[in-house]
């Protein structure tokens, strides 16, 4: 059968998945949850190839296709690959530590300070409580974890009354629907976050909706020439606002055609704050949408979205499993061969009267004839070149990832004959740790300036007005930079080296140090503070490997 048609969009990398086809069709066994009527047409391949992404981290690829109609896909093996694959990116990205790095602080302790580094470093040093307190190295743990599977992840800030500072939530990429009135603006005007709350027969609570919506709107729809001032732009009156909206709808109340921007106001159910406070268009005295969408890629023009660490290898990870799956088969069979007797004397069933099922096992003992044989069938080499099959795609998958094969820790060191070598063989890496990182700098310069400002918005103690000072997460580098330690551990080794060989250690020490990937003179590491690591707060450290 001939292609139907070709759909090439930000999510093409899966049109070959047979399950993509039922995205939104109506009884799909594979995306039921997608035939709801209040989900826009246009997000359904995404919310769908996020469940695809999913599967796959949780080695259920199988069962997904096998819910498409492949019955054969529940006898693949999936041994963890995706998901190490998956992890150890985010190990390359996070590095050891992450920090928030305020620009100018560098400087306070100096002994002629610049102007300005006072106030940076004070700055920064609220912030990095405010980061302990909401424990913001779990949160960029959990959000940059989804990034790299599926793409895409959502922070939302949110000013907390009670314990006065802002409060940070990670949302599921699946409930984010941006709502864009002008596809050249930078950040999207209304947000939805939606999902659905599934039915409690205990409680006796039905099925539902929620949908908790920002929206950018005049301060008074009335009158236009109301503004407002707001401490973080001083001296410029703004006449727009951020409102928030909570509500819950009933399934069964949401007809064909109400999708998330179309349902009925009438049937809503609006939440209400612990102070009694209904959350209907209430008004955030903020002039910004407090929503952070974090990608894993930088997004193609006219795109909005990311693409998945692993994007582009899943056929390479469904050939991998397809080879585990023949390789599970014919290490059956080498285990314990076919075999084949001639002239034995079978033990005969007496209520049959037909000779007896043979079993292969240890201990078995069969007798044979005069001129009786027994011969086995050797599949150790099927098995053999299944095993390196194996190998092959597991280069191949590293290499297309650009993670590469020493970056995965399968590489053998009798490959790497210097530490040059070694640097070129991370440089995929490398190029790959730098992409990320730049992709995200600008969106955590953006969340932290939303912090100072929703602290400004609510008053609190030691926040004066006045513009927010530029901040942004220092990764640590994600390969070794120490270079003391390796010039310590390398140049003894060289030194004796060059005394057995009759030669002076000090010539010996200079000639050897290139072959260990340090090259002469001081300096950075070329790959220190690659995509934002290293600088004043980057550490050193190996590189986190990933869980396989």
């Amino acid at each position: 059968m001939g292609l139907r048609q070709l759909v090439i969009d930000a999510w093409s990398w899966l049109n070959y998945k047979p399950v993509m086809a039922d995205a939104g069709r109506p009884g799909s066994r594979a995306f039921p949850e997608l035939a709801k009527t209040w989900v826009p047409p246009h997000e359904l391949r995404r919310l769908a190839a996020y469940k695809v992404l999913a599967s796959y981290d949780n080695n259920q690829a199988g069962q997904l296709a096998a819910v498409g109609g492949d019955e054969s896909a529940l006898e693949r093996r999936e041994l963890g690959d995706a998901s190490k694959l998956v992890d150890t990116a985010l190990g390359y990205l996070l590095g050891s530590e992450q920090k928030v790095a305020v620009e100018g602080a560098e400087h306070a302790d100096e002994e002629t300070p610049t102007p300005g580094s006072a106030e940076s470093a004070a700055v920064q040093d609220r912030l990095r409580k405010w980061a302990d307190k909401e424990l913001l190295t779990f949160r960029v743990q959990q959000a940059e974890r989804a990034a790299v599977l599926l793409g895409d992840s959502v922070y939302v800030l949110a000013w907390n009354p009670e314990k006065q500072r802002p409060t940070l939530r990670v949302y599921d990429p699946g409930f984010f629907f941006p709502q864009w009135e002008d596809e050249d603006a930078d950040f999207p005007s209304r947000v939805h976050l939606a999902w659905e709350v599934p039915e409690d027969r205990e409680a006796g609570l039905k099925a539902r909706m929620r949908r908790v919506t920002y929206e950018l709107g005049p301060v008074s729809e009335d009158d236009e020439s109301l503004v407002r001032q707001y401490p973080w732009d001083p001296g410029r009156p703004s006449r727009m606002t951020c409102f928030l909206t909570d509500a819950e709808w009933l399934l069964e109340d949401i007809k064909r055609g109400q999708t998330l921007d179309r349902l009925p106001m009438d049937k809503a159910s609006f939440r209400v704050r612990p102070d009694g406070t209904e959350l209907n268009r209430l008004d955030l005295l903020i002039d910004f949408v407090p929503v952070i969408h974090i990608t894993n890629t930088i997004p193609d023009g006219g795109e909005h979205w990311g693409r998945s660490a692993i994007a582009r290898v899943l056929q390479g990870l469904d050939e991998l499993s397809a080879t585990d799956s023949d390789a599970s088969a014919a290490s059956a069979t080498t285990g314990t061969p076919i075999i084949g007797l001639a002239g034995a004397r079978l033990p005969v069933d007496r209520a049959t009267g037909k000779p007896e099922k043979l079993t292969v096992q240890a201990g078995a003992v069969w007798q044979l004839g005069e001129t009786g044989r027994m011969d086995a069938l050797d599949t150790s080499p099927q098995l053999a070149e299944l095993r390196s099959r194996v190998e092959h795609l597991l280069d191949r998958i590293a290499a297309n990832s650009r993670v590469t094969a020493a970056g995965l820790g399968t590489l053998d060191a009798s490959e790497v004959p210097s530490g040059y070598a070694l640097k070129l063989a991370l440089g995929p890496l490398d190029a790959l740790v730098g992409m990320m990182r730049l992709a995200r700098e600008h969106k955590y310069r953006l969340l932290f300036k939303m912090v100072q400002r929703l602290y400004q918005a609510g008053r609190a103690e030691g926040w004066t007005g006045g513009d927010s000072l530029p901040a942004r997460l220092s990764w640590a580098p994600h390969t070794p930079t120490d270079r003391a330690a390796v010039l310590e551990e390398v140049v003894p080794g060289v030194r004796g080296r060059g005394h057995l060989a009759g030669d002076g250690g000090g010539d010996a020490g200079r000639r050897g140090l290139p072959d260990q990937g340090c090259g002469g003179g001081s300096g950075t590491h070329p790959r220190e503070g690659a995509g934002g690591g290293g600088g004043a707060d980057g550490g050193g450290g190996g590189p986190p490997r990933g869980r396989g």
